[in-house]
């Protein structure tokens, strides 16, 4: 009996999981750089549009 309800209760955990995932999309959707996030925070990594999704590129630094 107890080895029963040990089964369905990890069962009801297992499938719980499939139940609330879902598709998330981690990069915000853009057309050009300006609609992506300004984190200044994050100094050599910055936002760019590409593919139309903003994704963090480093900075190359300017070299004369």
């Amino acid at each position: 009996m107890a080895k029963t309800i040990k089964f369905v209760y990890t069962m009801i955990l297992f499938l719980s999981l499939f139940i609330v995932a879902k598709e998330v999309h981690a990069y915000p959707g853009c057309e050009t750089d300006a609609e992506c996030p300004k984190i200044y925070e994050l100094y050599p990594l910055i936002y760019k549009c590409e593919n139309k999704f903003c994704i963090l590129s480093q900075v190359l630094p300017y070299i004369v």
